[in-house]
C-alpha cells in the first residue's frame, strides 16, 4: 500500500503540495533567503496529486428559455452529467504534541496555511519560529488509530465512530515550535472546530475573539497616499477570473491574491479566512512585502484583524465589507475597499 506522508523542515519548499487518493509525494529543500518560483496555482500541479475537486455524478433539471413561459406545459429537461466539487477535508493542527484546532479547508498548500494561521493565532511572529513539521494524509483505519489516544474509553469510542469517518478527507499537520512559543500555546490552549464559513468557531473568551490590536497598528502610515488606484485593482480583478482555475471548475472556492512585479500570486480555498492564511504563510516564508490583497468574497472581521496583525496596508473583496470590519480597519489604521467589480470598487477606509 502506498503511504502519503511526509516530512518537511522549515526551510523547504514542496514542489506539490498534498496528495490525492493512493499517491505519493516528496518534497524539495531550497532555502528560504534562496530565489524560487513559489506555486501559486493548482494548475502548475499534476492533476494526479492536487486533490482540490472531485468528480461526481449530477442531475440538472431546466427549462429552455423560450419555453418558459409555457413551462406549465413541459416537463422540464433532465440532464445527467459528472461535475467538479471542490474537495473540503478536514485539517488537524497539533502543535507539539497538542490537539490545537481542526480547520475545513482545501488540501493543498498546507505549509502556508499552518504558517499563516499560526501568526494570525498569535503563536509565531516569523516562520522560524516553526522548527520542523509533518504532514499525514488518513486514509484507511489503520491510519486514523495512529492518531487515537491508545486509552480504553478513547478506542471504545473510536470502533464507533470509525467508519463515518472514512468519509472525510483528514490531514493531521504536526507542528513543531520552539519554547518560548510552545510557552505562548499553554497560555491560550484550547480545543477549536472549525467550519467552512467562519474562521471564530470555537473560539472561547472575548479577548481572544475580540483582541487589541494595537501593537499592530497602522494609525500614522498615511493610506490616504498608498490608495491602490481602480485600474491597478481592475487588473487584479481580471488576472483573478483568468487564474482561479478550482472556482471555474467547481464555484465553491474562495482566493486571496496579491501582485508583486506585475505578477499574480493566488491562493484557493474553500474558507476565505484559509485562503488569506496561505497568502500570509507564503509572504513570512518568502519575506515578501505585500501592499495589497484582493479576497474574492465579503471582507468580514476575522480577514481584517489577520491583516492587521500582519500589517497589510490595503484589503480589497469583491463583496462588501460588514460594519465591525470598517470600523475596526479605521481604528487601526487599515486601508479597506470593497464591491471590485468589472468597473468600479468603493473605498471605504483610508480615503
Amino acid at each position: 500500500m502506498i503511504t502519503e506522508h511526509t516530512r518537511v523542515l522549515v526551510n523547504t519548499l514542496p514542489q506539490t503540495d498534498t496528495s490525492s487518493d493512493s499517491v505519493s509525494y516528496t518534497t524539495s529543500c531550497n532555502m528560504i533567503d534562496k530565489p524560487q518560483s513559489p506555486v501559486l496555482t493548482d494548475t502548475l500541479l499534476p492533476s494526479s496529486v492536487t486533490p482540490l475537486a472531485r468528480p461526481h455524478l449530477a442531475q440538472k433539471y431546466y427549462y429552455l428559455l423560450d419555453n418558459y413561459e409555457d413551462k406549465q406545459f413541459n416537463q422540464p429537461y433532465v440532464e445527467s452529467k459528472p461535475v467538479s466539487l471542490a474537495v473540503e477535508a478536514a485539517v488537524a493542527i497539533v502543535i507539539n504534541g497538542i490537539h490545537y484546532a481542526v480547520l475545513m479547508a482545501s488540501p493543498s498548500q498546507l505549509e502556508y496555511l499552518a504558517i499563516g494561521f499560526l501568526f494570525s493565532e498569535g503563536l509565531i511572529e516569523h516562520s522560524h519560529e516553526l522548527l520542523d513539521w509533518e504532514v499525514t494524509h488518513l486514509t484507511d483505519i489503520a491510519s486514523f488509530q495512529s492518531f487515537t489516544p491508545a486509552s480504553t474509553d478513547d478506542s471504545l469510542l473510536f470502533e464507533s465512530l470509525s467508519e463515518h469517518l472514512l468519509d472525510y478527507d483528514t490531514y493531521v499537520v504536526e507542528l513543531v515550535l520552539n519554547q518560548r512559543c510552545h510557552q505562548r500555546i499553554q497560555a491560550q490552549r484550547r480545543q477549536l472546530a472549525g467550519r467552512t464559513g467562519c474562521g471564530m468557531c470555537g473560539i472561547t473568551g472575548l479577548n481572544q475573539a475580540l483582541p487589541d490590536l494595537n501593537l499592530y497598528s497602522q494609525k500614522m502610515v498615511d493610506t490616504q497616499s498608498a490608495k491602490p488606484s481602480l485600474d491597478y485593482l481592475l487588473n487584479i480583478r481580471t488576472q483573478i477570473n483568468t487564474t482561479q482555475h478550482t472556482h471555474q471548475l467547481t464555484g465553491a472556492v474562495h482566493a486571496a491574491a496579491t501582485m508583486q512585479a506585475e505578477k499574480l500570486y493566488l491562493f484557493e480555498d474553500v474558507g476565505r479566512h484559509n485562503a488569506l492564511d496561505k497568502l500570509i504563510g507564503w509572504q513570512l516564508r518568502h519575506k515578501r512585502k505585500v501592499e495589497c490583497v484582493v479576497m474574492t468574497s465579503r471582507l468580514s472581521i476575522e480577514l481584517v484583524q489577520k491583516s492587521i496583525r500582519i500589517r497589510l496596508p490595503w484589503l480589497v473583496g469583491m463583496s462588501a465589507p460588514t460594519s465591525t470590519a470598517v470600523r475596526v480597519a479605521q481604528r487601526y489604521g487599515l486601508g479597506l475597499a470593497g464591491f471590485l467589480r468589472d468597473d468600479r470598487v468603493t473605498y471605504y477606509s483610508g480615503i
